[in-house]
């Protein structure tokens, strides 16, 4: 038995495709199946079903998986132990992020930690947020830049700043005079948003129901995007409107011509961006300089929670 034998069974169980582990582990389907069968046989157990369509874990395939997972958790934390006497700064850094943060901080933050620590460059990974908190889990990344609410059991969180969602128009549109606009009223536009998965998605329906809603003809509508670029693009071009967090809105990206920003009447909706890493991380200094470095990044339209 070997710790790349564990990898690949815990891989296998995760995307349940021998094809997809093998490339997840970066070896070919033949190598990972032919180390799979071994370790069955050493063991004496069938730990997957294999059928044409799908891969299965069987019951004591569960179990044992779990405890491959812990035993890669453990090895990871000896290497991360070992780390820690040296350098906190001299190592890369595994950083993990949304997909509507990471284009919009990124950019920013890159220049502004070299910087600060020039010998730890970031390994980056836009992800869903439940993929990056497993991953956070299983040792795969250091830290993750996510939104609040995020809860998981040894994840230490610190909220960042907070960020007002802004309502991005057409230039051509009759609201282009208007100061502000109630949530209420985006229920008889069509309404570009991002599709099932994102948690942005979710918090824009959170903040505006009849955005999701399809209305009668002459009603509003709801339009999917696969990234809030591709919208913004979608608004400029006159499918309709958007709801953005405000540093995505592109306010130095395009000219008045094209598209317009606009305020929510009232208090407006906003979303709490916070660094999660776990608590038994060995190098605290790399997400201190981490959270300093993101408290240097200029962005105006955003309420500094953590300097």
């Amino acid at each position: 038995m070997t710790l790349t034998e564990l990898r690949y069974i815990v891989a296998v169980a995760r995307e349940h495709h021998f094809g997809k582990a093998a490339a997840a582990c970066h070896v070919s389907q033949p190598t990972l199946s032919i180390a799979i069968k071994k370790l069955e046989a050493e063991l004496g157990v069938t730990l997957f079903e294999r059928r044409k369509s799908e891969v299965t874990v069987t019951p004591v395939g569960e179990r044992i998986v779990a405890q491959a997972q812990r035993v890669l958790e453990e090895v990871e934390q000896i290497r991360q132990l070992a780390s820690a006497g040296k350098d906190q700064l001299d190592a890369p850094l595994r950083l993990g992020a949304i997909y509507t943060i990471g284009p919009y901080l990124l950019p920013g933050l890159i220049p502004v930690l070299h910087e600060r620590a020039p010998q730890m460059p970031l390994l980056i990974e836009e992800n869903f947020t439940a993929r990056l908190a497993e991953k956070l889990r299983h040792g795969e990344l250091d830290a993750i830049l996510i939104a609040l609410p995020f809860d998981e059991p040894g994840i230490l969180t610190l909220p960042l700043y907070r960020e007002p969602f802004v309502i991005l128009i057409p230039d051509a549109h009759p609201w282009r005079e208007r100061e502000a606009i109630p949530a209420a009223d985006l229920g008889e536009e069509t309404v570009l948003m991002l599709g099932a998965g994102h948690c942005f998605r979710d918090q824009v329906l959170e903040a505006c129901p009849a955005c999701g809603q399809q209305g009668d003809a002459g009603l509003g509508r709801m339009l999917e995007g696969s990234s809030l670029e591709t919208i913004r693009y979608m608004v400029a071009s006159g499918m309709g409107v958007t709801v953005l967090p405000c540093t995505a809105a592109g306010a130095e990206q395009y000219a008045q011509r094209l598209v317009r920003i606009k305020r929510f009447a009232g208090t407006p909706p906003s979303r709490t961006v916070a660094l999660a890493w776990r608590a038994t991380f060995p190098r605290p200094k790399a997400i201190e300089a981490l959270r300093q470095a993101i408290g240097q990044v200029r962005m105006t339209c955003v309420e500094r929670l953590s300097d």
